[in-house]
C-alpha cells in the first residue's frame, strides 16, 4: 500500500496529469469553438494551412517535416494549432545563443594544436577534413595527443575504475549524466564526492530533469549542497504543457582534474553496471582519457554548467599543470553536440566515417531510428562491398522504439546490411568502429533524438590502440548475438508489421 501511495502522490504522476489535464482542456476548448461558430473552423484551417506552409518551406529533415503533415491533414482543425504552439515552446534563441558565445569563449580557452592537425593532414587528408572543420572556434572541439584511452566493455569494469580515478581528485571533480539514481553505483560515487568536497575540491554535479524525474526528488540539488557539492538538473520538467522537454541533456561525462575524463553509455544507475537486472544483461560500454584529451571533457562540461551562471568565465584552475607522457601515440577529440545550431555534430562524425571507410563499419546501438541520408549512407556502402554490421538489442526498453527499429532493420537488411539482435538483453552501447583505425564512443543514439534534439558527447579515436580493443569486444558480441533476416521479420503477425510501419510515420516526433 505504501508503495503504491508513493507512485500516486509522485512527483512524476502528478506532473504528467496535470500536463495530459491541459491537453485535454486544449483539444476540448477549440473544438467546442469551432461548434459554435463557422467563422472560429474557418480561422483554425487558415492557420493550419499557414502551418503547412511553413513546414514545407523550413529548413527541417524531410522526415520530421512528414510526422507533422500527416496528423494535420488528419485533424486539420487542431493539427496548425497544435504544430505552432510546438514551435513557440522549447529552449529559446536567447537560450541558444548563449550556448553559441560560450562554445567561442572556451574554444579560445583551448590550445589550437595546429602541429597535432598537420600530422593528421599528412597521414590521412581524409580523416582531416573532419577534424578541421569541428575545430573551427565556433564549435572549438580540438583535437589531442599525448592521452591513453582505455576501453571497457562493461559498465561495471568502468565504475571500479570510476571511483579510483574520484579518490584521486585534488582540485575539480565535474559529473554530467542523463541518470544518477540512488542505489550501489551512486552511492558508492556520491561517498567520495561528499569527503572531497569536504576537503576543498570544487565538485559539481548535473543530471536532466527529465532523464531523473522519477529517480530524483525535486529538491535534490539543495540537499546536495549541504554537502558542499553544486548541483543542478538541467531543465527540470514542470507541470506546464511545452514543449521544452523535448531538448535533453543526454551527456555522460565524468572529468577529473582535466586529467582524467569519463564518457560512453553509462549513467550512475545499478542497471548500467548489471546489479539490478530488468531487461537481462545490460551491455554497455564506456572510454576513459588519460591525459591532454581529459581537458577537452571539462570544458565540454562547463559549456551546460555556465548557461544558467551570471558568470561564463574559465576557472583558473581547470587547466592541469603536469607532465604527463601518455604510452599511446593516437588522436582523440572530445566533442559534444548541441540541437538547434545548425550543425548536427554526432550526425555529422557517424556520417564522415561512413562515408570515407574503406573495408568496414561496425556499430553498437540501442535504437535504430534513422533519417533518410543516414539510412542511404548504410546501404550504399553495404552495396558498395563494404562489411556493414549493426548490432541492437532483442529486449526493449522502450516497446515502440524497437518496433519502429524493426522497421528500419527491415530496409537496411534488403540493402545489404547485416543486422543482429544481442539475445542476452539490452544492449545500450553507442559505438561505432571502422577499418582498424577510427572509432567513436560516447552518448549519441542512431535517432532522431540523439542526433536532432539533446544535448550529446563522445569521444573521436584515430589511430589509438583502444581501437583495437573496440574491434575485439564487438566480434565478441557478435557472437551472443542472432542475426536479423528479411525472413524473420516478414514471419511476424501481420498487426506487429502494421504497428512498425505506422509508428514508423511518427519516429522523428518520438
Amino acid at each position: 500500500m505504501r508503495k503504491i501511495l508513493k507512485i500516486f502522490f509522485s512527483q512524476t504522476l502528478v506532473v504528467i496529469v496535470l500536463m495530459l489535464v491541459q491537453l485535454a482542456l486544449m483539444i476540448f476548448s477549440v473544438l467546442k469553438l469551432q461548434e459554435h461558430s463557422k467563422l472560429v473552423g474557418l480561422i483554425f484551417l487558415v492557420v493550419t494551412v499557414f502551418a503547412m506552409l511553413l513546414i514545407i518551406n523550413g529548413n527541417k529533415n524531410p522526415a520530421y517535416k512528414m510526422s507533422w503533415l500527416i496528423p494535420m491533414m488528419i485533424f486539420p482543425l487542431f493539427g496548425g494549432l497544435m504544430y505552432l504552439f510546438v514551435q513557440s515552446q522549447g529552449l529559446t534563441r536567447k537560450f541558444f545563443q548563449r550556448v553559441k558565445d560560450i562554445d567561442r569563449r572556451l574554444a579560445l580557452a583551448q590550445p589550437k594544436n595546429r602541429e597535432i592537425m598537420e600530422e593528421i593532414r599528412n597521414l590521412d587528408p581524409m580523416r582531416y577534413a573532419a577534424v578541421n572543420y569541428s575545430s573551427n572556434d565556433d564549435l572549438g572541439y580540438r583535437v589531442y595527443k599525448n592521452t591513453d584511452v582505455t576501453y571497457y566493455p562493461l559498465g561495471e569494469l568502468c565504475w571500479k575504475d570510476m571511483l579510483e580515478e574520484l579518490e584521486k581528485a585534488e582540485k575539480y571533480i565535474y559529473l554530467e549524466y542523463f541518470i544518477i539514481e540512488a542505489g550501489e553505483m551512486w552511492d558508492s560515487v556520491l561517498e567520495i564526492l561528499k569527503r572531497k568536497a569536504a576537503a576543498g575540491v570544487d565538485v559539481r554535479v548535473m543530471y536532466d530533469g527529465v532523464g531523473s524525474l522519477v529517480q530524483m526528488p525535486r529538491k535534490y540539488p539543495k540537499e546536495m549542497m549541504r554537502y558542499g557539492i553544486k548541483c543542478k538538473a538541467f531543465v527540470p520538467l514542470v507541470p506546464i504543457l511545452s514543449t521544452m522537454q523535448n531538448n535533453r541533456d543526454h551527456r555522460k561525462i565524468m572529468a577529473i582534474d582535466g586529467k582524467v575524463a569519463f564518457t560512453g553509455g553509462i549513467n550512475l544507475a545499478d542497471e548500467y553496471i548489471n546489479k539490478k537486472n530488468i531487461y537481462g544483461h545490460w551491455k554497455d560500454t564506456a572510454v576513459r582519457l588519460t591525459g591532454d584529451a581529459a581537458y577537452g571533457f571539462a570544458m565540454i562540461f562547463l559549456q551546460m554548467w555556465q548557461i544558467t551562471e551570471k558568470q561564463s568565465a574559465v576557472p583558473e584552475y581547470i587547466k592541469p599543470e603536469w607532465n604527463y607522457v601518455s604510452r599511446e601515440q593516437g588522436y582523440v577529440m572530445p566533442f559534444a553536440d548541441v540541437p538547434n545550431d545548425d550543425v548536427q555534430m554526432g550526425e555529422f562524425i557517424y556520417m564522415d566515417i561512413i562515408n570515407k571507410a574503406r573495408s568496414y563499419i561496425h556499430i553498437m546501438t540501442p535504437y535504430l531510428i534513422l533519417d533518410h541520408e543516414m539510412m542511404t549512407a548504410l546501404v550504399n556502402a553495404a552495396r558498395g562491398g563494404l562489411d556493414v554490421k549493426i548490432i541492437i538489442p532483442a529486449a526493449a526498453d522502450h516497446w515502440y522504439a524497437y518496433y519502429v527499429a524493426l522497421d528500419y532493420a527491415r530496409e537496411l537488411i534488403h540493402g545489404g546490411v547485416k543486422v543482429y539482435e544481442y539475445s542476452p538483453g539490452f544492449i545500450h552501447a553507442k559505438s561505432f568502429v571502422s577499418d582498424d583505425e577510427l572509432a567513436v564512443v560516447g552518448s549519441i543514439n542512431l535517432d532522431y533524438r540523439s542526433l536532432y534534439l539533446h544535448f550529446e558527447c563522445a569521444a573521436w579515436m584515430y589511430k589509438s590502440p583502444a581501437v583495437k580493443d573496440i574491434v575485439e569486444d564487438f566480434d565478441e558480441t557478435l557472437k551472443q548475438c542472432r542475426m536479423i533476416t528479411e525472413e524473420i521479420l516478414d514471419a511476424r503477425p501481420l498487426w506487429k508489421r502494421f504497428v512498425s510501419a505506422l509508428l514508423r510515420i511518427f519516429a522523428p516526433l518520438m
